[in-house]
């Protein structure tokens, strides 16, 4: 199927990319799916700060998941779904509703962090292919969890 497409990238780098993208896409959405559930079960004397905090955050990750899914496709790839295909993707773990809200909060940074990593990782396949697209993406997605890291290190007091 990818092989049928012409638009100046081959079918090696459409795959590639897409490989990249898959795992940016996997950890994405265990990060979403982390996000929400924290939002519905955090608790503690700043619950209302936490929960609309949260809210905005898994609200921004999940419009950016269709954008990273039909980028793969747009590449002539199928992007990958169900549960155990992102399992296997993903290198973010669940979270435990148990939690009290700073472990909360540190958890969702660290997983900022690591889905960080993966949009840097995944740069030097799209540049080296001349995906302008792609890396466009790639700066946007990167953009919104640089912010979001921020706003979750302010919030337990650090810089």
């Amino acid at each position: 199927m990818a092989d049928a497409l012409n638009t100046g990238l081959t079918a090696k780098q459409r795959a590639d990319i897409a490989a990249s993208l898959s795992k940016v896409l996997a950890d994405s959405y265990a990060l979403y799916l982390k996000t929400h559930g924290y939002h519905w079960n955090v608790r503690g004397p700043n619950f209302q700060s936490l929960h609309v905090l949260l809210e905005g955050q898994y609200q921004e990750e999940w419009a950016a998941l269709d954008d990273i899914a039909e980028r793969i496709r747009a590449l002539g790839e199928l992007a990958p779904q169900g549960y155990g295909a992102f399992g296997n993707l993903s290198s973010l773990k669940d979270g435990n509703p148990e939690n009290e809200w700073e472990a909360m909060v540190s958890e969702l940074k660290a997983d900022n962090e690591t889905v960080i990593r993966t949009l840097r990782e995944a740069f030097p396949v799209a540049d080296d292919a001349g995906d302008e697209a792609t890396a466009d993406l790639l700066t946007q997605r990167l953009q919104a969890h640089e912010k979001h890291a921020w706003m979750l290190r302010s919030t337990l007091g650090s810089k």
